[in-house]
């Protein structure tokens, strides 16, 4: 039978549809598949594993957290490149980021005659008015250029502290670069001086808040030896320097050989500076001590470029001829010899013609003999005054007249040499001008010896006896914190501070140690001092670094009962970190249980550019024009 045409015509229909709805089903699972696999592939070829991608008909929904935005950026680009970014829904998330560390605060303080300046990051809450303020304080007549920038962080801890040690170290580094920072301070500073240096790193060191660690810097640059000078003089006892300059340390050594070939007995000393007049000026020194050495006796000064030779009375006049001939011969052209050959006594004096001055460790002066007229002994005396005190000087001058045109230089030279002594007595002749004496600094001889030849000229003779003694220290100075620490260490090696067994209570018989340890630090003053506390192996680690703090501190706190200022103190625990001895053994852990008392020292600073250097190429630096006319100079050197 068949199916009216309008059933027929709607099966057809049905069919058609059902099989189009399959074909489209088919389609879109077939789509969604093909731009999942590929979107899934780029995005693993560019390292995004974490992205995860879902299809939705012909949507690419794309999950996951990515570790950062650009990071996330880049999966979505990724995802594009294999289906229109129509296509791309983005459901991506960005890991949340931890909080920006702070920065560290700094300061760079540069100080020279020219003026301080301060650079760096500080805290926001600092208050920059009053730092600046401080600054200004060291020096009101130089100013201060402010370049700071702030970052509003907290203040780091023991940045006060370092603030406050970096501005008070200013007070007396004129020229100076300080580094602070929370937990450093960095100092590089120029000396005059060896024995300033040494003082400044003494002082900077006691200074400092315990728990601050600083580093030193500071140099001491070869002074300028003005005039440089070098005297030689051989007599019965052998050869002796009364002064002695050289360049450098092979300069010195040339000269220092030749000085033992010619008798050299005894200690001596050579500086060495800038202010060599020639670079033949090594030479020369040794031609001039060898040719002394050959005439026998007498002496040899060298100021600058000028040579005076002086013979023995009685020396032969032959010889002497000769080895002046040749002397001056075999001297570079720019050194000018004066020789003098004393000549022998004929006839008896009327009286000693001299001037006399002696200073008494007191300080008392006493001024006689000769002088030439009123205005001179008026000068004089008032040149004694000036140098020596009004209270101090008796004068008992007689006016002789007909004495030599030099004679007032000759006096007023001796009394500014005897002004540099401690005690010492002046004696002014025809012949020589004699200074004897004691002096508490070890450069006083050559310094005199060089202002002498200076002022009294060619050919004038002088004889210096100055002996060096060491300065007596203060009566109310402390003891060098070195002293303090092997003190300590002598009284911990008789008995041994001890605690009761698994505390930090001590030990009834090791109280006396104690008491002791008190006395010396009550005498040391303010020293940089740690605390340390060791113990065995015994026991965990943490209960071990924790026992050893607790005992450091009983420590300090034990001192503080006892009166000893302890600001400058600090107590730490190192556990059983720092063994001494084998911790197998009960003598080992007996000796690694301890308490121990040690200096904070500064750590070494590499040098570095400072903005020091074209100051102490300036102070390197002699004004005068000191070349050599027959040979270059030689380089001042590094120091």
């Amino acid at each position: 039978m068949r199916l009216p045409y309008f059933i027929a015509v709607s099966l057809i229909f049905l069919v058609s549809a059902g099989v189009s709805l399959l074909a489209a089903s088919y389609a879109v699972t077939k789509i969604e598949e093909t731009s999942e696999f590929a979107v899934r592939r780029s995005l693993d070829l560019k390292g995004h594993d974490w992205a995860e991608v879902e299809s939705d008909g012909l949507r690419v929904i794309l999950t996951g957290i990515a570790p950062d935005e650009a990071t996330r950026f880049n999966a979505l680009t990724a995802a594009g490149t294999e289906v229109d970014t129509s296509r791309v829904i983005d459901e991506m998330g960005v890991a949340a980021t931890s909080a920006l560390a702070p920065p560290r605060f700094s300061a760079e303080i540069l100080r020279n005659d020219r003026g301080i300046s301060i650079i760096g990051l500080i805290p926001a809450s600092e208050d920059r008015e009053g730092l600046i303020q401080r600054l200004s304080d060291l020096n009101r007549n130089v100013p201060v250029s402010d370049l700071m920038e702030t970052a509003d962080y907290p203040k780091p801890k023991g940045w006060d502290a370092a603030m406050s040690f970096a501005i008070e170290a200013l007070t007396s580094l004129p020229r100076a670069k300080i580094s602070a920072s929370a937990d450093l301070v960095k100092i590089t500073a120029i000396a005059d001086s060896q024995q300033e240096k040494q003082r400044l790193e003494r002082d900077l060191t006691r200074a400092a808040p315990p728990s601050l660690r600083i580093g030193l810097a500071i140099s001491a640059p070869r002074p300028v030896i003005t005039p440089f000078t070098l005297r030689y003089l051989i007599n019965d006892e052998g050869g002796q320097f009364d002064a002695c300059s050289a360049q450098d340390e092979k300069s010195r050594d040339q000269i220092v050989a030749a000085a033992r070939d010619a008798g050299l007995s005894g200690p001596y000393s050579c500086t060495i500076g800038l202010g060599e007049p020639s670079s033949r000026w090594p030479e020369a020194a040794v031609k001039s001590i060898q040719a002394l050495a050959r005439i026998g006796k007498g002496s040899v000064t060298i100021s600058d470029a000028d040579i005076t030779l002086v013979a023995e009375q009685g020396t032969d006049p032959a010889l002497f001829d000769r080895v002046v001939g040749e002397l001056e011969t075999a001297l570079p052209q720019v050194f000018a010899l004066h020789a003098v050959l004393p000549e022998p006594e004929t006839s008896e004096q009327t009286g000693p013609v001299e001037f006399s001055a002696t200073r008494s460790p007191e300080g008392l002066v006493q001024l006689r003999g000769r002088l030439g007229d009123e205005t001179l002994r008026d000068m004089v005396d008032s040149y004694a005054r000036a140098a020596f005190g009004s209270d101090q000087v008796y004068t008992a001058t007689r006016i002789v007249p007909g004495l030599p045109a030099d004679w007032p230089v000759r006096v007023l030279a001796g009394l500014e040499a005897l002004a540099q002594l401690h005690n010492g007595a002046l004696t002014v002749t025809l012949g020589t001008v004699e200074l004897t004496g004691v002096s508490h600094e070890e450069d006083a001889k050559a310094r005199i010896a060089g202002q002498l030849s200076d002022k009294l000229g060619e050919g004038q003779e002088f004889t210096l006896m100055i002996t060096y003694q060491t300065p007596p220290e203060p009566q109310d100075a402390p003891p060098d914190p070195e002293v303090c620490e092997e003190q300590i260490a002598e009284v911990q090696a008789v008995s041994k501070i001890a605690f009761e067994p698994g505390s930090a209570t001590i030990a009834a018989d090791s109280r006396d140690s104690v008491n002791q340890i008190a006395d010396i630090l009550r005498d040391c003053g303010p020293i940089r001092l740690e605390i340390q506390g060791h113990t065995d192996s015994q026991g965990r680690e943490e209960m071990n670094q924790q026992l050893s703090q607790a005992r450091a501190q009983s420590i300090l706190n034990e001192l503080r009962g006892r009166r000893i200022p302890t600001s400058s103190y600090t107590a730490v625990g190192y556990g059983e970190t720092q063994p001494i001895s084998d911790n197998d053994t009960e003598e080992g852990r007996e000796e690694n249980r301890r308490i121990e008392f040690r200096l904070i020292r500064p750590e070494p600073v590499a040098n570095t550019e400072t903005g020091l250097e074209e100051l102490e190429a300036e102070a390197n630096d002699p004004e005068a024009d000191q070349s050599d006319t027959t040979a270059p100079d030689a380089d001042a050197g590094d120091q």
